[in-house]
């Protein structure tokens, strides 16, 4: 693979920092995995409108090319070289859990999990994903109490299952081109699947973009709700599973961006004054770190002045912080909205 040569319009973090020498000092290592720079970097070279544009292969991946991750996540996380991630998932330490039903709409909380001694999605291989699959789908199905369900493999899924899942908005699809560059797509849908309990509160999708999409949910703003049973869950799951960790980076996953507490904490919110005053709106998510998206997520268009809101730190924060970012963020959104309406 030769240098690549990004176009003055590129604003990706792989464009901003990958310089000649950092490409020739790692252009030739490789993981005990196999994965390559040009691994890495696929995604970004192939999309041009990449935010990021760099995915990992596996732990040793960070360590490995750090010369060039290390400068990507400090740029999007705050997170120096230097620095150590903590985490707390200790429910008690949450201030405020639970926001206005008037305005917020709905409550979900997410982790990425990826297991340790297993290579991430961008590399394994079709028989250590279908062993993936095996070990978590027996551990979900074990699971008892509220947290009890079904799992649904996404091969050979039945079209009466297929439509309920796609009215309840459970089922993911494949993933978009971002995640096909990066290998994400392999093999689809072999190795994937969903679980979900039977309340449909508590949401687990299998081999996305990473192994586990560990997701607590809920209409309403019962915050403190929504973490404690996800919390419960990650417990529960960690008796059977062992999960992928750094002492410095934290859970491990395949985009630099969902590392550390691996966490998306977010509401739906219907904000129709702020809708119109965008530049007020930005002030206090940006105070408070949080992420503005359409109300179907990333990259997706709000509609009747629906937001999805979530904290945008991950890595340096514990997923108490995270958590509280988000509360306190919402909590001064709504606080905003009424004062616009009265």
């Amino acid at each position: 693979m030769d240098y690549p040569i990004f176009p003055k319009e590129c604003t990706s973090l792989l464009s901003k920092y990958l310089s000649q020498d950092i490409f020739e000092e790692l252009k030739n290592k490789k993981t005990t995995n196999g994965f390559t720079l040009a691994n890495a970097i696929n995604s970004g070279v192939k999309n041009l409108d990449s935010g990021i544009g760099i995915y990992a292969g596996d732990a040793e991946s960070y360590e490995l090319f750090s010369a060039l991750f290390n400068k990507i996540i400090e740029d999007y996380h705050g997170f120096s070289s230097e620095a150590t991630h903590k985490s707390n998932l200790t429910i008690d330490d949450v201030k405020m859990k639970e926001l206005d039903d008037d305005y917020v709409l709905s409550t979900r909380i997410r982790v990425g999990r990826n297991l340790a001694n297993f290579p991430l999605g961008t590399i394994i291989s079709k028989v250590q994903r279908d062993e993936v699959e095996r070990l978590v789908s027996m551990a979900l199905n074990a699971l008892e109490g509220e947290l009890a369900g079904e799992y649904f493999p996404l091969l050979g899924m039945t079209s009466e299952v297929q439509n309920r899942l796609i009215k309840e908005h459970f089922l993911f699809k494949e993933g978009d081109r971002f995640l096909e560059a990066a290998g994400l797509n392999r093999d689809w849908a072999e190795g994937r699947g969903i679980f979900h309990n039977h309340d449909k509160t508590f949401l687990v999708w299998l081999n996305e973009e990473d192994q586990l999409r560990i997701i607590s949910m809920q209409k309403g703003g019962d915050v403190l709700k929504v973490f404690s049973r996800l919390v419960k869950a990650i417990n529960e799951l960690e008796k059977q599973l062992s999960f992928s960790y750094s002492e410095r980076l934290g859970y491990i996953a395949s985009c630099p961006t969902n590392l550390g507490t691996a966490m998306r904490a977010s509401v739906h919110i219907k904000l129709p004054k702020l809708a119109e005053d965008m530049s007020r709106f930005k002030a206090i998510t940006d105070k408070y770190h949080l992420q503005i998206r359409g109300m179907n997520g990333e990259h997706s268009e709000t509609k009747e002045a629906i937001f999805d809101i979530s904290n945008r730190r991950r890595l340096g924060v514990t997923e108490v912080e995270a958590v509280q970012d988000m509360i306190d963020g919402v909590e001064a959104l709504i606080q905003m909205e009424k004062k616009l309406e009265g």
